[in-house]
């Protein structure tokens, strides 16, 4: 028989490890410089989801984390401060974090149906109520998008690329495919383009 939960607690699992593992074997300069327009950085991915990890998978059910975070406490979480790691926040730490914050929503996950009644705080009042799936849900899709992220960041580091990046063929095969999507662009660059439209 499906188990909804246990499929979604599955993906949560996948996604996280594949954030993890792409913090493997770079220096602490590589894990925390900035690598967008915005900011995004290897760390900062891991320090914000820690956060979300302990608050919705945690504190809304009223088991608090059993750890201060000081961009938390002092309120700096609202001006970014979850985002990336300062001097004396090491690797070690941050990476620890995570990995307590989410054995303590896997214990949560474990022990809750997903209509157990949970509430979050930071919510737009009158909208605070939830349950255990919805938050559930909110936490696969937020780690997704962030473990996207990190594939990103971390092909621009040092040019490792996602899981299916060797099944498609070596260096040659996608200076190829690049170069085909580039030439697909470059027929709009001067922003006119001649081709008719199919369809």
């Amino acid at each position: 028989m499906f188990d909804l939960k246990e499929e979604l607690h599955r993906k949560l699992q996948a996604h996280r490890a594949g954030l993890l593992g792409k913090l493997a074997d770079l220096s602490e300069y590589d894990l925390r410089r900035p690598l967008t327009p915005t900011g995004t950085n290897l760390l900062g991915l891991i320090k914000h989801l820690a956060g979300v990890e302990y608050e919705y998978l945690g504190g809304s059910f009223k088991r608090p984390a059993p750890e201060t975070m000081s961009w938390i406490e002092d309120g700096s979480i609202w001006e970014g401060a979850d985002m990336w790691a300062t001097p004396d926040e090491s690797s070690e730490y941050l990476i620890g974090l995570y990995r307590r914050a989410c054995a303590h929503a896997d214990q949560t996950i474990a022990d809750l149906d997903l209509d157990a009644a949970g509430w979050v705080a930071h919510w737009q009042e009158g909208k605070r109520d939830t349950t255990l799936g919805v938050l559930l849900i909110r936490m696969v899709s937020e780690t997704a998008q962030h473990a996207g992220h990190a594939d990103v960041v971390r092909e621009l580091i040092d040019g490792r690329a996602g899981p299916d990046h060797d099944e498609m063929g070596d260096g040659a095969r996608w200076r190829e495919y690049v170069a085909g999507i580039q030439a697909a662009a470059d027929s709009f660059a001067t922003g006119v383009h001649t081709d008719k439209p199919t369809g």
